[in-house]
């Protein structure tokens, strides 16, 4: 009950000081939702080369970016830690983290917080819903709560894999860091994994699993039967990640041994 209260104590300060910077926050939606446009004309460009990729039509592409766009927009929201290393570690921040009597981790997801992004999760499902309309699809009453469980996986997925990153740097305070590059590489998760080659799907799945996603639980709703074990496995590939991604900040965390000089 303590972390629930002190979760929700944070995101009433945090509206509290977007309110008063509206025009900042507005900014910063229209911006992300700019590049969801721009994602989405580049999906549009290549489908206007192409009927098909390997077997996916155009509005099952676009189905499944709209689905990678709510979990996305979820961990965007409250595990924007890109700057980790940089900001806690380099600078020293991570010792005043240290000096409260509440997790480590807990209190640097509810520093970094940016509710604002979560508009994105409205985007990918009116994207979901266009493209679902042409596709003729039809969904169960159930469907609704495996589509939470979905996103909840997914974006569990993108949390460990990210933070474990982060955890990196309990190790090294270089100021280089991985994170864009491990940004861009998620981006294919958005794209049906039998496009590419074996190695690369292998990667995508097991490894460092994007595909759990985007493509593996939007799988489910295209009625992709072929799909439909890896689209399950989606809540229990985030579980996992972000266990073996709290044990390793654990681990990290204790091997700190402040900023220096």
């Amino acid at each position: 009950m303590f972390y629930f209260s002190m979760f929700f104590q944070y995101i009433s300060q945090y509206i509290k000081t977007r309110l008063q910077y509206q025009a900042d926050m507005v900014v910063e939606v229209v911006s992300d939702l700019l590049f969801q446009a721009v994602n989405l004309i580049f999906i549009l460009v290549v489908f206007g080369h192409t009927q098909f990729l390997n077997g996916w039509s155009r509005e099952e592409i676009i189905f499944i970016y709209g689905f990678f766009l709510v979990p996305f927009a979820v961990f965007s929201s409250f595990f924007n830690i890109w700057d980790f290393n940089e900001r806690y570690i380099v600078k020293g921040e991570m010792d005043r983290i240290l000096t409260r009597p509440i997790h480590s981790l807990f209190q640097v997801i509810l520093e970094r917080m940016e509710l604002e992004s979560l508009f994105g999760a409205i985007t990918g499902v009116a994207v979901m819903i266009y493209a679902g309309s042409i596709l003729d699809l039809s969904f169960a009453w159930y469907d609704f709560f495996i589509f939470i469980l979905f996103v909840l996986g997914g974006a569990l997925v993108y949390a460990g894999i990210f933070i474990a990153l982060a955890s990196i740097g309990f190790w090294s305070d270089a100021r280089t860091s991985i994170m864009p590059t491990m940004y861009n590489i998620g981006n294919y998760g958005r794209y049906p994994v039998d496009i590419y080659n074996n190695v690369i799907r292998y990667v995508l799945t097991w490894i460092l699993p994007f595909a759990f996603v985007g493509v593996y639980p939007a799988a489910y709703f295209l009625g992709r039967e072929e799909w439909y074990g890896y689209a399950f496995l989606t809540p229990v590939m985030g579980v996992i990640f972000f266990t073996l991604a709290i044990v390793l900040w654990n681990v990290g965390v204790k091997r700190y041994r402040g900023a220096g000089n």
